[in-house]
């Protein structure tokens, strides 16, 4: 008698979308941390990127001499949720990239069309081998990087709680008061929901979830019941 060979399970892709104060990044390595799988930031590659192009004096706001430059850097991420990485030709830029200088200049470099091709193939590459599976966070996972991801999860959160977040995780001299950071929230959203190339964007069939009134644990929970009821499907 012939015994059916066992086959792996697939790799559990999680895309989670949404504009930034959302809960993004704590939901998404609490879900990672407590399934076993791996972490991508999507949004740290970006920064990352245009690090780069501005320590290496490449005028962002010319969008031709960001296209020509964005083969250049090397970047790494790691997808540890406990200790998630990235480096920059060799270099750990996980401090710098999140400079208010960056800040301004991302969703200008963003926006550029080779850039976003550059980087999307990055994210495609590291999705692609994580095993058992991978929560990648992001603007435009679930609806243009990995249109094809098992679970998509789109954040949604009112704009006073979001720049409350946001101003709580601002240090020293970058802290801001609450009105301020939802004009750069909003100013932010606008960018980045109006560029041509993939656009911030509810993917259709993504769930989505309003925080707002929700903590951290809570919002953790949802995530995981959803992954765990795709997986038992």
């Amino acid at each position: 008698m012939e015994t059916a060979a066992r086959t792996a399970p697939a790799t559990v892709i999680v895309a989670i979308d949404g504009p930034a104060g959302t809960g993004k990044s704590s939901t998404s390595k609490a879900v990672a941390a407590k399934l076993g799988f791996g972490y991508l930031d999507t949004g740290a590659q970006y920064r990352a990127i245009t690090w780069w192009m501005l320590a290496n004096g490449i005028d962002v706001n010319d969008p031709a001499a960001v296209a020509t430059a964005a083969a250049k850097p090397a970047i790494v991420s790691g997808t540890d949720p406990a200790a998630p990485t990235i480096t920059v030709d060799g270099t750990d830029v996980s401090g710098p990239i999140r400079t208010k200088d960056v800040t301004a200049a991302v969703s200008a470099v963003s926006a550029v069309p080779e850039v976003r091709a550059r980087i999307t193939d990055l994210q495609r590459s590291i999705a692609a081998t994580a095993e058992p599976g991978i929560v990648v966070e992001g603007r435009d996972i679930g609806s243009t990087v990995l249109p094809d991801a098992d679970v998509k999860v789109f954040l949604t959160a009112s704009p006073e709680a979001r720049a409350a977040r946001r101003s709580g995780e601002l240090k020293g001299k970058e802290a801001a008061d609450l009105a301020a950071t939802q004009a750069a929230l909003a100013k932010r959203d606008h960018a980045d929901s109006n560029r041509k190339t993939s656009p911030l964007t509810k993917a259709e069939d993504a769930v989505e979830v309003d925080t707002t009134e929700l903590t951290l644990d809570q919002v953790i929970e949802c995530v995981v019941t959803l992954i765990e009821e795709k997986r038992s499907a």
